[in-house]
């Protein structure tokens, strides 16, 4: 047996999921659906063909799949997509997960366009938390970005969310050198007008595109820092939220936070903690790679039998690698969309 095979096994009897490199796995990112009623430029083409219904999880399934990981340590869980407001009952599933003991945040990832109306039953069902993708203030430009958006309907859910009582509420903006990397400082004053905290992401190479070329589109964290530090005051923080983000305060506005996640330039894979679950049940244990579990499977062979799918779960563990390897110049390694894969 390999060395990263015995850490991921070793102490058999105890509930925490343990890579193979020592890590610990206790969150988990769950995509609920692959559809979505925008088709923005980084994460999907135009013309896209989404996965017929008997291919994807049930709602009771993942349901049993977050039990399970709960029951094995996982104190955060993530609902993605696609755009999940988008997954008829999604309302249901949030009350259910957050009902269950030992998670201490259920948290979702959305385009906005839905808060609208389901902010506050949201809210209600026991959502701890939104992050909302926000790319452009630029009406125009918004829609060009996403192709079907409607930037006034987001910021309209983005209001929403805050009213329904909603908290640490962040905005994700991927950067696109000579796209909207001029309004980096805009997004910043949005954030700090509404109490919002706010992410710069690097574009990451998922999925064949054609709309533009990633090389000449890519925009650093360091870039976008040195931006922001033009017209703001950067404090580096040692806050976590769990995820990718590294945070910095602003000397001028401390009550928010700025985060970067930099999968290219300052790769956050050492302290990886991190499973994704695609709505088609494959355990993904890495963004950048394609090693898989496929849970599917053993919930359909074996219904209602949690001792194997927590012996899928642990096993799949010895997969998880120990870094990506992305490469914004060369062919796309890896083909799956970001909606495929859950944001």
């Amino acid at each position: 047996m390999k060395l990263k095979e015995v850490i991921a096994t070793v102490n058999a009897n105890d509930t925490t999921l343990v890579d193979g490199f020592n890590r610990k796995i206790d969150y988990l990112r769950m995509s609920v659906t692959d559809r979505c009623d925008f088709r923005c430029v980084y994460c999907m083409a135009e013309d896209m063909q989404f996965l017929p219904r008997q291919r994807i999880l049930t709602l009771e399934e993942l349901y049993q799949v977050a039990e399970r990981f709960i029951a094995m340590g996982t104190r955060k869980i993530r609902l993605t997509g696609g755009e999940p407001l988008v997954r008829s009952g999604i309302v249901e599933l949030c009350t259910r997960v957050a009902a269950l003991p030992g998670l201490r945040e259920l948290c979702m990832t959305s385009n906005g366009s839905q808060l609208g109306r389901l902010a506050k039953p949201l809210f209600d069902a026991g959502l701890s938390r939104l992050n909302i993708s926000l790319d452009s203030l630029d009406p125009q430009r918004f829609k060009a970005l996403t192709r079907t958006g409607d930037l006034h309907q987001v910021i309209a859910g983005i209001d929403a969310a805050r009213a329904a009582g909603f908290r640490r509420t962040k905005l994700n903006c991927v950067v696109l050198k000579g796209r909207n990397d001029g309004e980096i400082n805009d997004l910043v004053r949005f954030a700090i007008d509404r109490e919002l905290d706010i992410s710069f992401i690097e574009e990451m190479p998922l999925g064949v595109i054609s709309e533009h070329q990633r090389s000449e589109s890519y925009c650093s964290s360091d870039e976008v820092r040195a931006r922001i530090a033009e017209q703001f005051t950067l404090i580096e923080s040692a806050e976590s939220t769990q995820g990718p983000s590294r945070y910095w305060r602003l000397a001028e506005a401390p009550q928010i936070r700025i985060g970067f996640i930099s999968p290219h330039s300052h790769n956050f894979c050492g302290s990886c903690n991190r499973v994704r679950l695609t709505v088609e049940g494959r355990l993904l244990l890495c963004l950048g790679n394609e090693h898989a579990s496929d849970l599917k499977q053993v919930l359909r062979a074996h219904p209602g039998d949690s001792a194997r799918l927590d012996k899928a779960i642990r096993d799949a563990m010895t997969l998880k690698p120990y870094r990506h390897h992305f490469d914004i110049n060369g062919d796309v390694q890896i083909l799956r969309f970001m909606n495929m894969t859950g944001g």
